[in-house]
């Protein structure tokens, strides 16, 4: 006589939630990927002394961090659908093994003096952890959340905008104490790996699934079938690749992430070259203090503004960001260098609606595809991230350093790219448009989402 084997410890099986579970205790699961993985934010505090202790130029140090965010784009693309076959645990304890890991290389890289083992380490190793760990709860936590899902998403992804705010002095601190050399950032990279790895197993522990046929006390999915962009049907990922409203969504998404990301890579020394010719410029610790300020923005956008896309639906959300986002930046190029509080105002509102595009996506994956395989959906999406952030800094950068080399300062460096980011999001704007309800002909069958859903082996709740 045969005995069914015990699923693993990682087994979507081990991971259904009992009735009594709270879906509260999933977004501070989710959290603690996010902030860890957040930190990628935070890397230039590590670009001065690479540069200094390695003798590399600014773009040999920014190679890791460049390569982490195709990384990042390449695995949830690829690894989106193993992420819902395998579910929530498998998939953060994958990211917690290549994110701490890639730490762990790096340091190894910096006691050896083999700069190429960071970029491995950090970029190749450590991206595949960012994707991976990005992507984990989205899944769940809209199945959690049916009702709220803006929020729930909001939630957690604010956690990657956050996470800079906590490893970036951290980091400092770090270096500080270590010292700027090698061995200095080897024994930081060191324990940055260490500590990650025991914070992100809170998450690892604590996830859970809801059992199929679970609702939110008082929700019905009828209330659902009332709103004309939110579908009851679902879609696989194979199947959303074939649609408009896929394409639409990564137009609109990586047109936004572009003209966020631009003010976002080069802050400090777009603030400063603005106001460079007034009576009052910008000091060194002035500049540090705005991109401070811009980061807290980005967070803040994250859980506010995709909240309120609960209220006022997604594409709504998205006409706000767009087209408010595109005015704001008229506005910029109008001012110019007449007025501080304007230019920050808007630069932190702008980067509010970045931050927001993230956190709002995975909801509005959710309204036109559903919960069946919205994790690996969004993961393809993502693509559009790895595009925005070599187009972003390369439009900002390129054009801000052809008008140096004509002569010109100030305002007028970053003119010619504030309109063309204009133009994007008006772009992006028009895409959103498009958006219609899924043709029926892409829905999967009722019994085939069951079966994918169905645990195969029901065990006890670990």
């Amino acid at each position: 006589m045969s005995t069914l084997a015990r699923p693993s410890f990682f087994d979507r099986s081990r991971t259904v939630a009992p009735p009594s579970w709270s879906r509260w205790l999933v977004p501070p699961a989710a959290l603690s990927i996010h902030l860890a993985i957040g930190q990628a934010y935070a890397w230039s505090v590590f670009k001065p002394p690479l540069e200094s202790s390695l003798d590399l130029s600014g773009k040999g140090s920014a190679l890791p961090f460049q390569l982490a965010i195709v990384m990042l784009g390449l695995s949830a693309a690829f690894g989106g659908t193993m992420v819902e076959r395998k579910g929530p645990r498998w998939a953060m304890a994958v990211a917690l093994t290549c994110f701490s890991s890639g730490f762990l290389i790096s340091a190894l890289g910096m006691a050896l003096s083999q700069y190429w083992l960071v970029v491995f380490g950090y970029g190749f190793v450590g991206g595949i952890g960012l994707g991976i760990g990005y992507i984990s709860p989205v899944s769940t936590l809209v199945k959690w959340f049916p009702d709220r899902p803006g929020m729930a998403t909001g939630i957690a992804i604010m956690g990657f905008g956050g996470g800079a705010l906590i490893a970036s002095p951290w980091s400092a601190e770090m270096l500080s104490a270590f010292g700027t050399g090698t061995g200095g950032i080897a024994e930081a990279f060191l324990i940055h790996g260490l500590v990650y790895a025991v914070f992100m197993s809170f998450g690892v522990l604590l996830i859970r699934v809801p059992a199929p046929d679970w609702r939110p006390a008082g929700w019905s999915p009828a209330v659902v079938a009332e709103k004309r962009l939110v579908t009851t049907a679902n879609v696989s990922a194979r199947n959303a690749l074939r649609t408009p409203q896929f394409w639409c969504l990564w137009v609109v998404l990586c047109l936004n992430v572009t003209a966020g990301i631009g003010i976002l890579e080069k802050a400090a020394p777009m603030i400063t070259d603005f106001f460079a010719d007034t009576s009052a410029p910008v000091t060194a610790s002035a500049a540090a203090g705005f991109v401070a300020l811009l980061s807290l923005g980005n967070m803040l956008g994250r859980f506010g503004w995709s909240s309120l896309s609960d209220v006022i639906g997604r594409k709504n959300i998205y006409r706000f960001y767009l087209g408010v986002g595109a005015l704001i930046y008229l506005v910029i190029a109008l001012t110019k260098d007449a007025s501080k509080p304007v230019f920050i105002a808007c630069a932190v509102i702008i980067l509010s609606f970045y931050g927001a595009g993230f956190a709002t996506i995975p909801a509005y994956l959710k309204d036109l595809f559903g919960t069946y395989q919205v994790g690996a959906i969004h993961g393809r999406l993502l693509t559009a991230w790895s595009v925005a952030g070599v187009a972003g800094p390369l439009i900002i950068d390129g054009i801000a350093d052809a008008q140096k080399d004509a002569g010109k300062t100030g305002p007028a460096l970053y003119t010619t790219s504030i309109y063309i980011m204009i133009g994007l999001l008006v772009i992006g704007f028009v895409a959103n448009e498009l958006v219609r309800p899924v043709n029926a002909r892409h829905h999967e069958a009722e019994a085939v989402v069951r079966e994918q859903e169905e645990p195969t082996v029901t065990g006890k709740e670990s």
